[in-house]
């Protein structure tokens, strides 16, 4: 009977032996249980498509499951990437491995935010890159002394870099590249750092100049367009707009008292008579070529330094009774290539008058869209009072009021976004856009192309954009627009959208609020359709594109759009819509907390959150991450309208004067 007992207890023994690891305790196995519990908890929201191979039958074994590595039976390491996982990173799940000092999540789709990582207390390397992370990043991260590289690259973080990073006293390495993040950056003064990249965000300001910063090419901070400073040599300086010298949006009272003139450098000349005006015209038309313009203010630079050499040689030669002999050399070399620049600078002179004759006859005219008449010339549009309306991804937006007061929109396109359209795409492109016309698009009347000058010109929306009328001014607040309002606002976007999309396999590429304009009847237009596809294929976003891109975008920055992204950003706009938020405050939510959030920032009464349920509906399938999930723009205008078919149902069946029961 003893010897059976000892047996059984023997191969109890054995069997806990090798299911660990011989190199294992037998005893800590039983002891640390947690482990396993965080891996399963981590996969019961991570892996929804049940990529991982963990199980609780073989959770005391958990050290031998793919991606993990132990030490004394406690996890170490967790490398789980490329497992296309589609969930969360759950709280308190992960973030129990004490004894983690690795943690590799990249390239799967996670989705949600960072959860409280405090109890990672000897992690040593966080990768979360290339996943769709969302939100802040936590303040727990500042507690993980032990820190040296964090990566959270190519995802969709937003708000400020935190200033507590300063407090990772050992970071060798900081990713924060391709996501949301705006503010400033902090000064970062780590001396162990050695790789660090904020590039591709939405972040402004000056750069600190500090010793570890001050270590890092201009590259690290790239594709911020409002970053400036020493670092990226760029001074903080706001820019001259091309149309009027005003940066700032005016009135338009006070436009029409206004006249702006258009001319390549993009300086807006002050009022002057029209003879004047005529007499110039031709002067900045075009502008001077960039390699004349930097040519002649080099020669003038060094006409002011040779100036200044030989007032210093007067007075030491007043303190002296004679020059060095090599000062003497020198001096008379400044002022023989003073006398052969003055020469140059007559011979730019000639050149550059030649030039503008030659370009004012090579500028041509506006060439207007199939089936325009011509009813205002190029001439009048440069002599035509204007109002800066605003500056977008593609260009900057003026009002034009022009002679006859026919008022238009000029779109002036940034050249720096169009290195890749020749003139003969350029042209051939918006022959096609300016084939389009339905009553949801702002109609492209004309355009003008000329060496350095790319514009067209649009119909004048007077009721401003779909932006201004969700958020309101900077002195006002808006309210959510009633649910009927949202309706209306979203078939006419799904119209326009649709009708691009199945008439001209053509894509909007640029869907946001403020690209939808209101027109006379207060319908919604869209505007700024299909230029995407004449953009440079490394521009960066405009920040206020951001928030509407396709997470398959962002993912793989150089990627077209689609019809299926346009979908991704008619749901970002719809829900925009429903919220009166702009998308960069639109936090991760499931559909039903969703559907609480959205309440919560609407007062309407029970009938009426029904009704926004429904298109809240539409908007979520829009938006999902996967982009073959998404409806065609067809099947969304298509729910739209069923909508609205059931609301007339509805209201007519509870209206006493519509004579049903």
């Amino acid at each position: 009977m003893r010897i059976q007992c000892f047996l059984q207890n023997l191969l109890i023994f054995l069997s806990i032996y090798f299911h660990s690891g011989a190199s294992s305790s037998p005893s800590k196995t039983l002891l640390q249980p947690s482990d396993a519990a965080a891996l399963l908890a981590f996969k019961s929201k991570a892996d929804l498509n049940n990529k991982l191979g963990f199980s609780p039958k073989t959770s005391f074994a958990f050290c031998k499951w793919n991606g993990v590595q132990c030490t004394d039976s406690r996890a170490v390491r967790v490398i789980i990437e490329g497992m296309k996982l589609g969930g969360t990173f759950a709280p308190n799940s992960l973030s129990s491995l004490a004894e983690l000092r690795v943690l590799s999540l990249q390239n799967n789709s996670l989705t949600g935010p960072i959860p409280d990582l405090a109890g990672l207390v000897n992690l040593k390397s966080l990768f979360l890159s290339h996943n769709y992370f969302s939100g802040f990043i936590p303040p727990s991260i500042s507690t993980l002394h032990r820190l040296k590289t964090l990566d959270l690259s190519y995802n969709m973080f937003n708000g400020a870099v935190p200033v507590f990073l300063n407090n990772l006293e050992r970071l060798y390495y900081l990713r924060l590249d391709y996501n949301r993040f705006n503010g400033s950056v902090p000064p970062l003064n780590q001396s162990t750092l050695q790789i660090f990249n904020v590039s591709h965000n939405d972040l402004n300001g000056a750069i600190p100049v500090t010793p570890t910063l001050s270590r890092f090419k201009a590259s690290s901070f790239s594709l911020n367009p409002r970053l400036c400073g020493e670092i990226i040599h760029t001074e903080c300086r706001p820019i001259i707009p091309f149309f009027g010298s005003n940066p700032s949006p005016q009135p338009a009272a006070a436009a029409l008292s206004q006249t702006a003139q258009y001319h390549g450098d993009g300086v807006a000349l002050a009022q002057q008579n029209k003879d004047t005006q005529k007499r110039k015209k031709t002067a900045f038309i075009i502008g001077f070529s960039s390699g004349i313009f930097i040519l002649l203010m080099s020669s003038i630079c060094l006409i002011f330094t040779v100036k200044k050499l030989r007032q210093a040689s007067k007075i030491e030669g007043s303190k002296s009774m004679g020059l060095d002999s090599s000062v003497t050399g020198n001096v008379e070399a400044v002022i023989r290539i003073e006398e052969e620049n003055n020469e140059l600078e007559e011979k730019v002179k000639r050149v550059q008058q030649g030039m503008q004759m030659q370009m004012v006859r090579k500028s041509g005219s506006l060439s207007f869209c199939a089936g325009e008449s011509q009813v205002y010339s190029m001439d009048q549009l440069m002599t035509a009072s204007a109002q800066l309306l605003g500056r977008g991804s593609m260009g900057t937006t003026y009002k034009a009021v022009l002679d006859s007061h026919l008022i238009v929109t000029v779109k002036r396109l940034d050249a720096g976004r169009l290195r890749g359209a020749s003139q003969e795409v350029f042209e051939g492109h918006m022959e096609s856009v300016g084939g389009l016309r339905h009553p949801n698009l702002v109609p492209l009347r004309a355009y003008f192309q000329g060496k350095e000058e790319r514009l067209l010109v649009y119909d004048y929306q007077p009721n401003g954009s779909l932006s201004s009328l969700i958020h309101g001014s900077k002195s006002s607040r808006a309210k959510p627009l009633h649910w009927t309002s949202c309706l209306k606002i979203a078939e006419d976007v799904a119209q326009g959208l649709s009708y691009i999309h199945q008439a001209w396999r053509l894509v909007h590429g640029n869907l946001k609020s403020s690209n939808v304009l209101l027109g006379t009847d207060f319908e919604a237009c869209l505007t700024d359709y299909c230029l995407i596809a004449l953009a440079s294929p490394a521009m960066e976003d405009d920040p206020d594109s951001t928030s509407y891109k396709a997470p398959e975008l962002r993912k793989f920055n150089h990627r077209e759009a689609t019809s299926k992204s346009d979908v991704y950003s008619f749901g970002v706009l719809l829900l925009e819509l429903l919220s009166g938020k702009h998308p960069s405050q639109h936090p991760y939510l499931t559909p039903d907390d969703m559907t609480k959030w959205m309440k919560s920032s609407r007062d309407e009464d029970g009938q009426e959150d029904n009704r926004m349920e429904m298109l809240l509906d539409v908007a979520m399938a829009c938006s999902v991450t996967s982009p073959e999930q998404r409806p065609t723009m067809w099947e969304v205008l298509k729910m739209i309208q069923e909508i609205k078919e059931a609301v007339i149902v509805e209201d007519n069946e509870f209206d006493p004067s519509s004579g049903t029961s």
